[in-house]
């Protein structure tokens, strides 16, 4: 897709959800602990039910050096909820474990450092980079982004890192960060992964998805 066809759609997805960014139902609203925490949770799960953890999680582990000296299996009763919850226990303690050990208890700024935690992929580190930190580095591509990418016509491609970069080509630095949150909250209004509304969808006509439908 060129530039200025990019630019359009996503023109029309910031009118159609414009507090995308502020929704009540994202992991990634808090200190950046929290939303590196939060956010390695979500995997293979939704942020509603993420945010049903949150305040048990904290309230007891309020910090890394908390969070690093809890028994797997008092962190796995509070989330329990979210599924694999054994390897994600397992995560978020040696996420805040590499945290004190390597930088002093506080979430790192920068792409290389993130990587280094462990649970922490490109996804994790650009939500954390970006609504944590304020640092537009690259974009998050979560199930949401990537289906949309590939039915809008971003991207060809299965294969996220590749869906990254495709987006980071056709968008400018300045729209990443909040390109995640547009892609995400259309794809939970209007874009679903089983039924696409799109008789209601305002970038239908930019959309391959629905010009494909239109020609069969």
């Amino acid at each position: 897709m060129k530039k200025q066809d990019a630019a359009r759609v996503y023109s029309l997805l910031l009118e159609r959800y414009p507090d995308a960014r502020e929704s009540p139902l994202t992991v990634a609203r808090g200190t950046p602990f929290e939303v590196i925490i939060l956010t390695i949770l979500s995997a293979q799960t939704t942020d509603k039910a993420v945010l049903k953890v949150k305040k048990p999680l904290f309230s007891k582990y309020p910090t890394p050096a908390k969070l690093a000296k809890a028994k797997a299996a008092d962190v796995e009763k509070i989330i329990h909820s979210l599924g694999y919850y054994h390897a994600k226990a397992k995560n978020i303690i040696a996420a805040s474990q590499s945290l004190l050990d390597n930088f002093g208890g506080s979430v790192p700024e920068t792409m290389d450092e993130l990587l280094t935690i462990p649970g922490v992929g490109r996804k994790t580190a650009n939500i954390v980079l970006y609504h944590a930190l304020g640092k537009n580095e690259g974009i998050a591509v979560d199930t949401h982004v990537r289906r949309l990418a590939q039915r809008i016509g971003f991207s060809d491609t299965d294969n996220v890192a590749v869906i990254e970069r495709d987006l980071m080509a056709v968008f400018p630095r300045e729209m990443w960060g909040d390109l995640t949150d547009v892609l995400i909250a259309h794809g939970r209004a209007t874009c679903d992964a089983k039924k696409p509304l799109c008789d209601t969808c305002v970038i239908a006509k930019d959309c391959r998805y629905f010009k494909t439908l239109a020609k069969k």
